[in-house]
């Protein structure tokens, strides 16, 4: 098969011998015979502007588009810094994926958290368009419109809102164009809940288990107090006590950042939920791929500087060796089910003419090994070569 890409784009994808002298002509081949091509990878769980570091960020984002990523989820942050990045990513002026950014909406009480200074230097936390503290008298209406001013794509629903705010939130952003993009629980808002509101993608599988608890911590903060007891009571429920969630989400298209290899990376308290959490997670992404919802490869951290490979890589491995997802389906994760979390499966994640030309090639099937994604040859970002062999030697590891 021959894929020929015009500029950004992808022209055709056909037989090499249907390949006419049109297309040849003026045009540069690249033989790949023993390669394998498939989609450009996405991360649907990034933070690089939190805190914001231009120097680090676009040391993030080379060691992305260089290492098969090609696009991300920006899950909130100061978006000063990110709608600068993005374009300078989209226009070829720094190598980078492209990015879909979220501004975030929560309680006033989140908005005491350091994070939330770091990301508003120069303004005051929750008070700022792409960080808005969200209260009943809030004007909805007026708070949408100033997150999409930022360059925004998404609302990212994150903290210490009432499960009535979580849908009337969702529903403006609905009807002014926006995604919706939540914690898989808002706290008090309960995963049902947040399904309800009619969110377009809940991250952090682990979340989930509290729709079995029968507890509602009253914030953001105070999830954790009795994470290790909502996770036995997961443990101890009948296999089929959640089929209701994912039956919901699967019906309404709610797909599932799982964020699998982050929960080993957090201190999680009290000590003893650390013990329960890689089991509790392998059952609720079996239960939800079995029920057929779909799944993203979000990651939500990355590797220090110097490091040879995005972190995305990790979250594959994880899914497949831990969380036993088939390679084939974690690839699908990483490529058109990501592009769907992004709101972008008509112009990406997929090799169809028409869509862009973000391409990955490697030396062999990931399909059959989930590891072959590491052995790049080259990454294709909108028409572009990002060779493997020219990252920079100290970074290869």
């Amino acid at each position: 098969m021959a894929v020929v890409t015009d500029g950004p784009t992808i022209k055709a994808v056909v037989p090499d011998r249907e390949l006419g002298a049109s297309d040849l002509s003026g045009a540069e081949t690249v033989d790949l015979s023993g390669a394998f091509l498939l989609p450009g990878l996405i991360d649907t769980h990034q933070h690089l502007s939190t805190p914001p570091n231009r120097a680090q960020a676009e040391e993030a984002m080379r060691r992305q588009v260089y290492g098969g990523i090609t696009a991300i989820r920006e899950m909130a942050g100061d978006l000063r810094q990110m709608a600068d990045l993005e374009r300078a990513a989209l226009l070829g002026e720094i190598p980078g994926p492209d990015i879909c950014s979220a501004a975030l909406m929560a309680g006033p009480s989140f908005f005491d958290d350091p994070r939330t200074w770091q990301v508003s230097q120069g303004a005051t936390p929750g008070a700022v368009p792409w960080m808005q503290a969200i209260e009943e008298k809030t004007d909805l209406r007026l708070a949408v419109a100033l997150a999409r001013g930022t360059g925004a794509v998404a609302i990212k629903v994150y903290a210490d809102l009432d499960p009535s705010l979580v849908a009337r939130i969702t529903a403006e952003a609905h009807r002014q164009g926006m995604y919706v993009w939540a914690h898989a629980a808002v706290f008090p808002a309960m995963p049902g809940e947040v399904v309800a509101a009619g969110v377009d993608v809940v991250s952090h599988a682990h979340m989930l288990a509290y729709h079995l608890s029968g507890l509602r911590p009253a914030s953001y903060r105070g999830q954790r107090a009795h994470l290790a007891e909502v996770y036995q009571r997961f443990l101890d429920a009948p296999a089929d006590a959640s089929d209701d969630l994912f039956a919901a989400m699967r019906e309404r298209g709610t797909i599932l950042d799982a964020t699998a290899s982050v929960v080993g990376r957090i201190p999680l308290s009290p000590p003893e939920a650390a013990g329960l959490a890689e089991d509790v997670l392998r059952r609720l992404i079996d239960r939800a791929r079995r029920a057929g919802v779909t799944i993203s490869a979000g990651t939500d951290y990355e590797p220090p500087a110097g490091e040879p490979y995005p972190s995305l890589h990790d979250e594959l491995h994880h899914l497949v060796h831990a969380m036993g997802m088939p390679p084939e389906e974690v690839v699908r994760a990483a490529t058109l089910s990501g592009a769907a979390a992004m709101g972008r499966e008509e112009t990406t994640g997929s090799v169809h003419p028409g869509k862009l030309a973000n391409l990955l090639v490697v030396e062999g099937d990931p399909h059959e090994d989930i590891d072959q994604l590491r052995r790049i040859v080259t990454t294709v970002k909108r028409g572009r070569r990002h060779d493997r062999a020219d990252y920079p030697e100290k970074a290869q590891g």
